[in-house]
């Protein structure tokens, strides 16, 4: 298996600097992208960056990672709370799988609450602001080192 880390963004993440920075904060996920190469390329782990605002495209991400990525971080926005399509693609992807929010959705309206995911991914960093990236990188580098 490659040293290579898919990180899979899901709908409205593109506008994120500009949607809601009350919430989200005012980075883009461009600077969340370059927060995960700069921890992890040095290291030799090639980073591969998909955003998509269609479920299906981050399903055929996940599928295409299977075999050639050690690693997954994820952060399938809203699709995290209804998605049990989402949901079996990582079940079936084989690797680490590490899921990142910026804000903490127990803390957000009743429908964040469930996560379709939480039960195949093996941790979670939510609450954290632009940071979770950044612990996610470092607990990726922990695992396939």
């Amino acid at each position: 298996m490659s040293r290579r880390v898919v990180m899979v963004s899901g709908p409205n993440l593109n506008l994120l600097g500009e949607r809601a920075p009350e919430i989200y904060g005012t980075a883009t996920l461009a600077m969340h992208e370059a927060t995960v190469r700069d921890i992890l390329e040095p290291a030799g782990i090639d980073v591969v960056h998909v955003q998509s605002n269609e479920e299906s495209v981050l399903i055929e991400t996940i599928h295409a990672a299977r075999g050639t990525a050690e690693a997954l971080i994820v952060n399938l926005g809203a699709l995290t709370h209804s998605s049990w399509a989402l949901r079996d693609a990582l079940d079936i992807f084989g690797g680490f799988v590490v899921e990142v929010h910026l804000s903490n959705p127990a803390a957000r309206e009743p429908f964040r609450h469930l996560s379709t995911i939480a039960s195949v991914v093996d941790g979670s960093i939510a609450g954290f602001g632009g940071f979770g990236y950044e612990l996610a990188a470092y607990s990726v580098l922990r695992h396939v080192s």
